[in-house]
């Protein structure tokens, strides 16, 4: 049997959990890059969209799937993130096969793993809703920490890409916020398997609360 760790409430990631962390992150990024680049993207512009999207997406990613498996093991259960390997290949699939075949960019879905929760004791909706609603909850305060950086380094959270020295860094916070508030907004659905649908069916005045949050916050941003 897998040692998933969660074990009398230790939160640990051993060198296996990792592996499947770091390559759902690099996924996403080779993903993200291919969709927007292209699939001939220069060297240059290649390591320009892998850097911001492991910054601002993958780490997104990264602590919303943390913060479900913190509150789990917080509760007794066992936790481990697993990398899904059909969702990997459809991920780059769907952002590579389309350029190379009928020089199209399809729309993309990302769906690299997912946090695996098992409870001998079983989860009550409690739980199960706290569990749940962490990931999101993570996606707002990071959205709120790119939000307050952009206020602090860029004058505001507003897409401007002109040619200036914080160009770079105005994209990087703009769409910390944005990507955010997006990964927010589209995990709190109220649709089976996403963590709304749980979320609502232990407290729907909180699932209410969060998902106004996040609607109306990528509204304001232009998302």
């Amino acid at each position: 049997m897998e040692n998933y760790s969660g074990a009398q409430g230790r939160f640990f990631i051993d060198w296996e959990e990792w592996t499947h962390i770091l390559t759902s992150i690099l996924a996403i990024c080779l993903t993200l890059t291919f969709q927007n680049g292209g699939i001939n993207v220069e060297a240059g512009p290649f390591v320009f969209f892998m850097i911001i999207f492991a910054i601002t997406v993958g780490s997104g990613f990264l602590l919303h799937e943390l913060a479900h498996k913190y509150v789990a093991v917080r509760f007794g259960c066992r936790a481990r993130y697993e990398v899904w390997l059909a969702g990997l290949v459809l991920m780059l699939g769907l952002a590579i096969i389309p350029q190379i075949v009928w020089g199209i960019r399809l729309p993309i879905f990302l769906a690299p793993g997912a946090v695996m929760i098992y409870s001998a004791r079983g989860i009550n909706p409690r739980a199960n809703g706290l569990i749940s609603v962490a990931g999101p909850v993570m996606n707002l305060l990071l959205a709120g920490v790119f939000f307050v950086l952009a206020t602090i380094f860029v004058g505001g959270p507003i897409l401007d890409m002109a040619d200036s020295p914080n160009a770079a860094l105005n994209l990087v916070l703009v769409m910390g916020v944005q990507v955010n508030l997006v990964l927010a907004m589209f995990n709190l659905l109220p649709i089976f398997p996403l963590d709304g649908f749980k979320v609502m069916l232990w407290d729907w005045r909180i699932w209410l609360m969060l998902f106004a949050v996040a609607f109306f916050g990528t509204s304001l941003m232009g998302v």
